[in-house]
């Protein structure tokens, strides 16, 4: 599985693409659909609405938006952890719906998770040894070579020492100890693609950049591909050269994060962005008066679906759904660029 060269599509070379999702769409039933009917509302979630990007060998890249917006589902869909209902996720070149037996446990092995709640994601019966122990006895890493491979997990996030750390249980751990537990677990099988779910975000300020700096000088390190997945746009300037913006289900901006941060495009990009506290009191944000929450997942409005809450939606905005426009390094989905 890991090395299959990507092939040619419309006659252009994607050697250096480690995934392409084309059109991905997640939804989910909820509920009844008669009683949802009868109540004027969809009984389907559209979680992801038919999203297309690309990432490249070794590129870093924020997903980022509030809660709600099918970061996290996009995410899970890179992974193959749920199945799209519609699309493709191309991973090395090959359609991920259709791996399966040892390609299944070699994609496995190449695209790994950093959870974002550290406390849940080990198991509180299995000491620190066992639970780093447990993806290399599942790959069928010998007994004999294990030990070693811990050993350079943990060293790799900078762990304590393994004589202090590995009979210990994860109550007896504080956070930010965990989430590099957490972290040395997803690179012990030495993938080339991690999504990494917010991260620090259960952890507390005072232990948040260090491990954001674990997450970036390994990503350097070892040349990952990797997603990191936020709402806040601090973090991301910080670890990701390049954003991806989401806004109930869709993309609505792509591109460098230094110019999404400085001169954001999308109305809702320029939402987020003007959101961000300024350090310095002399300094302020002009704030874009956008007003409401985002809508209903299951009845999006029509067209662009931040219409309903951007201060520069016009007629055409409601019937029709806006499509990529490219602006220099970025691509914007706003009809205000289709003239």
């Amino acid at each position: 599985m890991v090395g299959v060269t990507a092939p040619a599509i419309d006659g252009q070379d994607h050697r250096d693409e480690v995934v392409r999702a084309e059109g991905v769409a997640k939804h989910y039933q909820v509920g009844s659909n008669l009683i949802a009917t009868l109540r004027g509302r969809s009984a389907l979630v559209k979680a992801v609405d038919g999203v297309s990007f690309t990432l490249k060998r070794g590129e870093s890249v924020g997903l980022l938006g509030e809660s709600g917006c099918g970061k996290t589902t996009m995410g899970r869909l890179l992974l193959k952890l749920v199945p799209p209902t519609s699309g493709s996720i191309l991973f090395e070149g090959r359609d991920t719906a259709t791996i399966d037996g040892a390609d299944l446990r070699a994609f496995r092995r190449s695209a790994q998770l950093i959870f974002q709640n550290p406390f849940e994601a080990l198991n509180p019966r299995l000491t620190i040894r066992q639970s780093l122990a447990e993806p290399l006895e599942n790959a069928g890493v010998p007994r004999a070579e294990r030990l070693g491979l811990i050993e350079e997990a943990l060293e790799l996030v900078r762990s304590p020492s393994p004589a202090e750390i590995l009979e210990r249980y994860p109550h007896q751990m504080s956070g930010g100890q965990l989430q590099r537990i957490v972290m040395a677990r997803a690179l012990i099988l030495q993938p080339t693609f991690v999504v990494a779910d917010e991260p620090v975000s259960m952890l507390d300020v005072s232990v948040r950049a260090g491990i954001l700096n674990v997450f970036r000088d390994v990503r350097e390190r070892l040349g990952l591909t990797a997603i990191y997945i936020s709402h806040d746009l601090a973090l991301v300037r910080y670890v990701c050269e390049r954003t991806i913006v989401m806004y109930l289900g869709r993309v609505v901006e792509d591109g460098p994060t230094e110019e999404v941060v400085h001169e954001p495009l999308h109305p809702y990009s320029k939402a987020l962005v003007t959101a961000v506290p300024v350090p310095h009191p002399d300094q302020s944000h002009e704030a874009l008066p956008i007003h409401g929450g985002a809508p209903d997942a299951r009845n999006p409005p029509s067209g662009c679906r931040f219409r309903d809450r951007c201060p520069h939606a016009f007629e055409r905005c409601a019937v029709e759904e806006p499509k990529p426009i490219q602006q220099g390094n970025r691509t914007v989905y706003c009809h205000l660029f289709d003239s």
